[in-house]
């Protein structure tokens, strides 16, 4: 089972002269509609509905985000715009994710299998009670809080490649032990959070696992990150889920930094993903996060599908993850 989960709302929130435009998407499916959507069934996002919004954030930011909208929108902070069209678009995001777990683990559904949700605006920035780059509502959150409440799901996997480190969705999970966040991000960068000394608090402690890396950071590294840290922490948690918050700003072509993948880097982690889901026998998520070349964007996106379809995986240097096992083995002894 493959699905392509997406929302016309996702073209109505309008930022303006900004990174994250309307034109991602437009070239993200425009490269799919050549492909003939590599053979995905595209379905429609529904909106998610406040209680599924409550699991994650405070009521007053829900409201402060739809009142914004129904007045015409304006600057969040120096980052973070909405339009009119903004609500819309956030709570079908936000559904994108929800929609894609009914799909692969609702009754009669095989448990394995994957969903791409092309939505936006973004999610991994947003904290519990404040909307912060480019992001409103957090997306992977809400999906991972609907798994569990909704699915009867003990452990949820997510883990983002955004080049930018996911403060909202380590902040929203840094004491729970139900979801483990793991991030590879380039530091320094924005927003300035997700040092690897940083692995939770109470019965959370362990369950944050940050993977910093300096600029010019490229796809052989990332890839040994995936294969020889995430996935053995995976094997040892035994998630019902992954989530895949998943950014396309580490590309070598992308404005905002500096870091050195190339389209096949992506298709080589999902593929890894692809690995470890049929090895747990659980389903992977996709969501969409950050990415501003948007050539780069749409043709990174491709192999990602790819990737998470067959092939084979390539192999990568398990001395280059050497340092970060290291430091995560107190944690997980499968690392040591």
């Amino acid at each position: 089972m493959a699905f392509y989960v997406h929302h016309r709302s996702s073209f109505e929130h309008d930022t303006g002269p900004h990174p994250e435009s309307p034109r991602r998407l437009l070239a993200i499916e425009s490269a799919l509609e050549e492909r003939d959507w590599l053979g995905l069934e595209r379905m429609q996002a529904p909106a998610a509905s406040r209680e599924d919004l409550l699991r994650v954030h405070g009521a007053a930011h829900i409201d402060r985000i739809h009142h914004l909208a129904e007045m015409g929108g304006g600057m969040i902070d120096m980052d973070t715009v909405a339009s009119e069209g903004s609500w819309r678009a956030a709570v079908h995001a936000a559904g994108a994710g929800i929609h894609a777990i009914d799909l692969l683990l609702g009754p009669g559904s095989p448990g394995d299998g994957f969903a791409f949700c092309g939505v936006r605006p973004p999610g991994h920035h947003a904290e519990a009670d404040r909307a912060m780059g480019f992001c409103l509502f957090n997306n992977a959150a809400v999906a991972a809080r609907y798994a569990l409440a909704e699915h009867g799901l003990e452990r949820v996997l997510i883990f983002d490649w955004d080049v930018h480190h996911g403060n909202g969705t380590e902040a929203i999970f840094y004491d729970d032990d139900q979801v483990l966040y793991a991030s590879v991000h380039q530091s320094p960068l924005y927003p300035g959070t997700g040092a690897a000394a940083d692995v939770g608090r109470g019965r959370g402690e362990g369950y944050t696992v940050n993977l910093p890396v300096p600029p010019g950071t490229g796809p052989d590294e990332f890839l040994a990150l995936v294969q020889h840290v995430i996935a053995p922490v995976a094997r040892a948690f035994e998630p019902g889920l992954i989530l895949l918050s998943a950014g396309y700003d580490a590309h070598r072509d992308d404005p905002l930094a500096q870091c050195q993948l190339d389209d096949a880097a992506y298709r080589d982690m999902s593929a890894s993903f692809r690995l470890l889901g049929e090895e747990l026998g659980v389903p992977i998520v996709v969501l969409l996060e950050g990415g501003y070349a948007v050539g780069a964007l749409a043709a990174s996106v491709l192999r990602t599908i790819e990737g998470l379809q067959g092939g084979e995986v390539r192999d990568a240097p398990e001395a280059l993850a050497a340092p970060y096992r290291e430091g995560l083995a107190g944690h997980w002894p499968a690392l040591a």
